[in-house]
């Protein structure tokens, strides 16, 4: 009960900073500063009726989101007098549920985890039940939804080693928080077992929807748009999804590197936040780019182009000859490689992938990724596959074959997840369909 104590303590202190935490945010990223009370519980007048219940999802940023469209289309589909309620925490998330899923879904920000905040949405709302996407586990969220009588699913659910000895720190927290979650997915028997670890006491394994996640022919035609624009002779590659300190890491490296000649290199930073910084580092650098945000051609002048647009990766990948997927540079946990392998881009990731080490590693063993240990040795492997078309289409046919051998995850969550929703119809009917 103290540690319980604690953390409601932490957050009523942390209370009065957090509008100004929004609205500092909100300088870069307009979406922050949009209904912020929601975030506390608070709904304005001209707020829409809420559909009351719904079958909530809860995907916290813009990787979640994507994440979630198997599901939701699923739900969509099967159950298709349920309303949907999507929350986020990131505008970047909120945004992509717009695009993704317009007015067929009711979207809302996920309160912060304070008592009062956590009553306010659940009587707003009033959800039959709560699907959080991957790692989204707030102890005060979890006990109001346990209190309220609403089933809480952890899915797609994943724990890396770092995240469960977080957790075990504070087992008097976790592990009651945990076990009162009505059930969990888990992407792989490595992560059930560490989410067992940290209390969870009702698991099943489903696979990672990620794989399932289709890759919409506007970003290929965007990829394709952005190719020509670029050139099609030209060797392309990208740094993707990139953190804050493994930009100059990059230049550094860059500078120093033997690609071929003309060669463009694309910079898409992970934080849309950092857009403006990476433009100025480039500047100080004297290095002459353009910005994606211009929409024009790339004359050949330019040796980087920065890729600062939000929901077009996808397409990024599609227009590159080899892709290095960031957050892995430095010890940040890395992103999301599966994008670019989805699209057979010849994928390079960094030594620190514990966000995503077991697809990480699948794909090493499998041939479809190569891991390197630092920046320099990763623009030496980029200048030897620009240089080496034989090599990359082995990498791209293992990167496809990789994805392909990995799907069918949203049909087994589906299978497991459907019979327990508040109205199934049991697993002959909802849940039988693999």
């Amino acid at each position: 009960m103290l540690i319980r104590a604690l953390y409601a303590v932490l957050w009523w202190i942390a209370l009065p900073f957090l509008p100004l935490k929004l609205w500092w945010r909100g300088r870069r990223e307009p979406g922050y500063r949009m209904r912020i009370g929601e975030r506390f519980g608070r709904y304005r007048a001209d707020t829409p009726a809420p559909v009351r219940g719904a079958l909530w999802i809860h995907a916290v940023s813009l990787g979640e989101t994507r994440a979630a469209a198997p599901l939701i289309e699923r739900l969509l589909r099967e159950r298709p007098d349920t309303p949907i309620l999507l929350t986020h925490m990131t505008a970047t998330g909120r945004e992509a549920g717009h695009t993704l899923y317009g007015d067929r879904v009711q979207q809302a920000w996920l309160p912060y985890d304070l008592p009062f905040a956590v009553r306010g949405f659940l009587a707003h709302f009033e959800p039959q039940a709560g699907l959080l996407m991957e790692t989204e586990v707030w102890p005060t969220l979890v006990a109001g939804c346990a209190r309220a009588g609403v089933p809480l699913f952890l899915v797609n659910a994943r724990l890396s080693e770092r995240s469960l000895r977080g957790y075990l720190r504070v087992p008097g927290l976790a592990a009651p928080t945990f076990a009162a979650i009505t059930g969990v997915a888990a992407q792989t028997t490595a992560d059930a077992q560490r989410l067992e670890a940290a209390g969870a006491q009702r698991v099943a394994v489903t696979g990672n929807v990620k794989f399932d996640a289709a890759v919409p022919e506007a970003a290929l035609a965007f990829g394709r748009d952005l190719r020509a624009r670029i050139g099609t002779d030209r060797p392309v590659w990208i740094a993707a999804s990139t953190r804050e300190g493994e930009e100059a890491l990059l230049l550094d490296a860059l500078a120093a590197a033997a690609l071929p000649p003309g060669t463009l290199t694309i910079i898409v930073p992970r934080h849309p936040q950092r857009f403006d910084a990476v433009a100025d580092l480039l500047t100080a650098r004297g290095i002459v780019f353009a910005r994606r945000s211009a929409n024009l051609p790339v004359e050949s002048g330019a040796t980087v182009l920065l890729g600062d647009s939000l929901g077009e990766l996808l397409g990024y990948y599609a227009a590159a000859d080899v892709a290095f997927v960031g957050g892995s540079l430095l010890p940040l946990g890395g992103q999301n490689l599966l994008e670019a392998i989805a699209v057979g881009t010849p994928t390079l990731i960094g030594p620190h992938t514990f966000n995503f080490e077991d697809a990480t590693a699948s794909a090493v063993v499998a041939g479809a990724a190569i891991r390197v240990p630092d920046a320099p040795a990763m623009l030496r492997e980029v200048a030897r596959l620009l240089a080496d078309g034989a090599a990359r289409a082995r990498l791209r046919a293992a990167a496809l074959a990789f994805h392909a051998a990995h799907r069918g995850a949203a049909d087994r969550l589906w299978t497991w997840l459907a019979p327990q929703l508040p109205g199934a119809r049991g697993a002959g009917s909802d849940g039988a369909r693999l």
